[in-house]
């Protein structure tokens, strides 16, 4: 992926494929993740971060069923990482904190592993699983930790079969306006 372009069009085309094990596609998911956001009334960059938070999934060569066959693809490093050539922390961190966001809910709330879909459970395993209280403290004392538990909680509902959202040109725009310019 060598262009801000590029990222579109992978998420575009390869955003397509259906989303693991979920009812929804790549794209779908990450739009409703966005709408979601924007409904909030979040800051544009929590916005973007909500479109792109698994925009690592799109880019490994694990294939579709890697949390199937136990493999952790850590896209929430792969991901942060390429989005880090365009845009700034207020972006790269809520995308690379995602994962342990869902680590540390676990843990601060009682109920909200139960409201985990079935992949999300299986990959949390994956991911290290519930962090203990020191886990926990580490990870919500980092800058923009709570940036990433609100992509989460979008990311946890942004699954809706059929939801209507406003077309990836809408995001883009959005992406656009926080974009870094070097």
């Amino acid at each position: 992926m060598d262009s801000f372009d590029d990222l579109f069009v992978v998420l575009e085309k390869a955003g397509a494929d259906q989303y693991g094990q979920e009812a929804v596609s790549q794209l779908e998911h990450a739009l409703q993740c966005a709408q979601l956001a924007e409904q909030e009334g979040a800051p544009a960059s929590s916005v973007v971060a909500a479109l792109l938070h698994d925009v690592g999934h799109l880019i490994h060569d694990l294939g579709d069923d890697a949390a199937l066959r136990g493999i952790d693809d850590r896209h929430e490093f792969s991901g942060a990482a390429i989005l880090g050539r365009w845009f700034g922390p207020d972006v790269t961190e809520p995308v690379r904190l995602h994962v342990d966001a869902k680590r540390w809910l676990c843990h601060a709330e009682t109920t909200y592993h139960d409201t985990l879909s079935p992949a999300s459970v299986r990959s949390l395993q994956l991911q290290g699983g519930v962090f203990d209280k020191a886990g926990a403290d580490r990870f919500i004392a980092q800058p923009y930790a709570r940036a990433a538990v609100a992509v989460r909680r979008w990311d946890d509902i942004g699954k809706v079969e059929g939801l209507e959202t406003p077309p990836l040109a809408h995001y883009r725009a959005m992406a656009e306006q926080v974009r870094r310019r070097d």
